[in-house]
């Protein structure tokens, strides 16, 4: 582990992974209240239902990025593969894979952010990319599919849950109980 994981690039990506975890888990409360027809049905998204976005989201952030970003590897996998069918260990898995951030960020010192990450696309070109705009886009990719399975939930009638970053920050501020 890094000696110093204090730095302002920690404090960030350290925000933002709390964020993720805090967001998934509430999507993923929402989303275990719609029917499974509603849930597997193709409304209109860009990987078709809610179901095939959350798929998308392990494969995208867990396989593919977690990956290159805590070992260097690469998989070739296709963005819209469906990794995990069961809708509750699906769930599972992104909780859990959100989790995994904080812990990654604390292992890179100040230096890394500021350097490139090295790797092969989904279809194993390679690639290389600033470290800490990269993992900016991890965060903003999982936000951006969260906001689409909120507007479906919006759509079918179910409700949703307030997933603003503002929450967020009001929740950490909020006295625990």
């Amino acid at each position: 582990m890094a000696a110093m994981n204090t730095s302002p690039w920690h404090s960030h990506f350290k925000g933002q992974a709390r964020y993720h975890v805090w967001a998934t888990h509430r999507l993923l409360e929402a989303v275990a209240r719609v029917s499974d027809d509603e849930y597997r049905r193709d409304v209109g998204l860009f990987f078709k239902s809610i179901h095939g976005t959350l798929n998308h989201l392990l494969v995208a952030e867990h396989l593919l990025w977690y990956a290159r970003f805590a070992r260097g590897a690469s998989p070739v996998l296709a963005l819209d593969a469906e990794i995990e069918p069961h809708r509750e260990r699906l769930a599972q898995a992104l909780n859990g894979g959100a989790a995994n951030w904080s812990q990654l960020i604390d292992t890179w010192p100040v230096a890394r952010f500021d350097s490139l990450l090295n790797y092969q696309t989904s279809q194993g070109k390679p690639q290389s990319l600033p470290f800490a705009a990269t993992l900016a886009h991890v965060f903003n990719h999982a936000t951006h599919h969260r906001g689409q399975i909120t507007a479906a939930l919006t759509a079918m009638g179910q409700p949703c849950p307030e997933l603003d970053m503002v929450y967020f920050l009001l929740a950490e501020q909020a006295p625990k109980a």
